[in-house]
């Protein structure tokens, strides 16, 4: 059987600010982040199973992406929590309920390897993350191949 590529794309608007950063980004500032998801495996080719032909449901990593990226990211203020920007985080708190804490710094690169670890661990078996791609403006994107991070590449 063939080795088959999907590839989803989702979108969310979301803030950060970089701690520390010595350019215009360690402001608050957002994005329109876009994210493309690419899991790899080989069809189904069990007759009695509903999704015989499919390496994986679209509406299955729709929902995972959804909840552990998109319904956790989208309209929030990310943040790094260190104890240099507790009171602002703090401060920010009392005002606004979408303050997503994280505890590296919220790039794009930073941002990537975070999802992949909580794509793959809700993957089914078999179905693997082959790659991610996600555009912080139309020009500008971070891309993680699972090839570059796996024990041995």
């Amino acid at each position: 059987m063939a080795t088959i590529r999907l590839t989803k794309e989702f979108s969310f608007e979301a803030a950060h600010a970089l701690e520390g950063y010595d350019g215009p980004c360690r402001e608050i500032h957002g994005h329109s982040y876009r994210l493309f998801v690419t899991v790899k495996g080989e069809p189904s080719t069990a007759e009695g199973d509903p999704k015989c032909g499919m390496v994986m449901d679209f509406g299955v990593l729709k929902r995972i992406v959804t909840e552990e990226i998109v319904g956790r990211l989208d309209h929030t203020l990310i943040l790094r929590a260190t104890a240099a920007n507790e009171e602002l985080r703090a401060t920010l708190s009392r005002q606004f309920g979408n303050i997503a804490e994280v505890d590296y710094q919220p790039t794009c690169e930073n941002m990537l390897a975070d999802f992949a670890q909580r794509i793959e661990a809700r993957l089914p078996q078999g179905v693997q993350l082959w790659s991610l791609r996600l555009h912080e403006t139309a020009t500008s994107f971070a891309e993680w191949f699972a090839e570059d991070n796996r024990p041995g590449a």
